[in-house]
């Protein structure tokens, strides 16, 4: 079997979440376990928070279906919505709440025939523009929501653009706008993502949305001791060889040896999510012990070095993890950790 293995620590899982409701002030907070929850297994990773979590945020239905039908019974968020006015009936059998972030969506939901009165999040566009209504249309998007009896309750929300870049202006501007327009419009709010929890306390109320640092990876780059990865990524050494100065390694002979160097063959490539425009020097731990990536990442194979004397055949290689940050890796590869975290695949995911 090829030794390419995802490790979930759930008990990680658990404490980040701990760490993230307290840096909010204890408020109401939702895990965020869209996109196969980051890529470490939705459905695992709900069920493990399901005794401590306020509710979960998913992007779609199709996420929040197979939440409900594993036997999650805490408020289901749909972070995007419907995507068809059908889908409302799905929404309403398996009561879920969909955020509403335009006009025919608004309009669909009012005109559905619901069975209970649903929980509606309304979504501003403060300044992000993907999404939401703008601020001179929020109050009437509200009011029409807040005065029908097909609706229970009305959540306000927006959400960041700049949160996980502290210097910049623009997430005080989101905030101030988003205050200005519901002043007037009582409920409850939602404003902080992972990146809002940690760095702007002015949105350390209501619901909370605990992301990325959930899984343990800092949004502002680099490692947080407050948080623990839950995915650790780790293959092993199948080959070694030894090269003399001036040999070439790999596809396009874009590295060659300055000396001579043990090389470690390792069991993962870009098929299985690795970035392949990590370059030569990304940081890798082989046996715990900091090496780097040599040559370019192939399909299903990468070529590591090998510095210590104890690390050869069947030496753990560790792609990310405990001893290398994900975050390093990203920014070798010009990407973030999100992405790479999520483009995980053929590994097998064995949960602690």
């Amino acid at each position: 079997m090829r030794p390419l293995v995802a490790q979930i620590r759930l008990n990680h899982l658990r404490d980040n979440f701990l760490a993230l409701k307290q840096m909010h002030g204890g408020g109401k907070m939702l895990a965020v376990v869209k996109a196969n929850a980051y890529g470490h297994g939705a459905v695992r990773c709900a069920q493990a928070l399901a005794d401590i979590a306020d509710g979960f945020a998913v992007a779609c239905i199709s996420e929040a279906v197979q939440l409900r039908e594993a036997g999650i019974q805490l408020p289901i968020i749909m972070l995007e919505g419907v995507f068809a006015a059908e889908e409302y009936a799905l929404a309403d059998h398996y009561e879920l709440w969909p955020v509403v972030g335009n006009l025919w969506q608004l309009e669909s939901l009012l005109d559905y025939d619901w069975q209970k009165p649903v929980t509606v999040w309304l979504k501003m566009d403060s300044g992000m523009h993907r999404t939401g209504f703008f601020p001179h249309d929020y109050a009437p998007a509200y009011q029409a929501l807040i005065q029908s009896s097909k609706v229970a309750d009305v959540v306000k929300m927006t959400h960041f653009a700049c949160a996980d870049e502290p210097m910049k202006t623009m997430t005080a501007e989101q905030i101030r706008t988003f205050e200005l327009t519901c002043a007037n419009l009582p409920g409850e709010v939602s404003l902080a993502n992972s990146a809002g929890i940690m760095a702007y306390p002015q949105t350390q109320c209501g619901w909370g949305r605990a992301g990325l640092a959930l899984y343990g990876i800092s949004p502002m780059g680099g490692a947080d001791s407050r948080f623990k990865p839950v995915m650790r990524l780790v293959s092993k050494v199948f080959g070694e060889r030894v090269l003399q100065m001036g040999e070439p390694i790999g596809y396009g002979a874009s590295y060659v040896t300055t000396r001579s160097t043990r090389v470690g063959l390792v069991a993962c490539g870009y098929a299985d999510g690795y970035p392949r425009r990590a370059a030569t020097g990304t940081p890798v731990a082989i046996d715990g012990v900091r090496s780097c990536v040599l040559g370019r990442v192939s399909m299903d194979m990468m070529t590591v070095q090998l510095d210590d004397h104890r690390q050869s055949l069947g030496s753990e290689v560790e792609l990310w993890g405990d001893v290398v940050n994900v975050n390093e890796v990203a920014a070798a590869a010009g990407t973030i950790s999100y992405e790479l975290l999520c483009n995980v695949k053929r590994a097998e995911m064995v949960y602690e």
